[in-house]
């Protein structure tokens, strides 16, 4: 992934290539549900330990979907602020129903630049 990456256009395609694997996703979902949940929780209780239990669980469910199902290395020791940004953009794509619409443009967009 060379050269550095600067916007979250650029970043999209392959944060997604990322997340083909449909469970990778759903732990990502599940993650990130738990971690808003417990970021609402810390807010209202005023509870900075469990502002940081937020984060861990999210990342925790996310880093399992990486290294178990997806078999490779979570984007977000390159690109942290990108990675937490399109996590947010998946987060969003998946519960509407769009995201799989979205991984067939992209990987259709892939090939057909692949082909030229």
């Amino acid at each position: 992934m060379s050269p550095r990456i600067s916007t979250l256009e650029e970043f999209w395609p392959f944060y997604v290539s990322q997340h083909l694997n449909p469970i990778n996703r759903r732990l990502h979902v599940y993650g990130t549900t738990l971690g808003l949940v417990l970021g609402i929780v810390a807010l209202i209780w005023r509870a900075p330990s469990v502002a940081v239990s937020a984060v861990v669980v999210a990342y925790t469910f996310a880093w399992i979907g990486h290294f178990f199902y997806e078999k490779n290395r979570p984007a977000t020791f390159t690109y942290p602020l990108l990675s937490f940004r399109a996590d947010f953009r998946m987060y969003r794509l998946t519960l509407r129903g769009e995201m799989g619409a979205e991984i067939l443009l992209l990987t259709k967009e892939l090939k057909d630049l692949s082909a030229r």
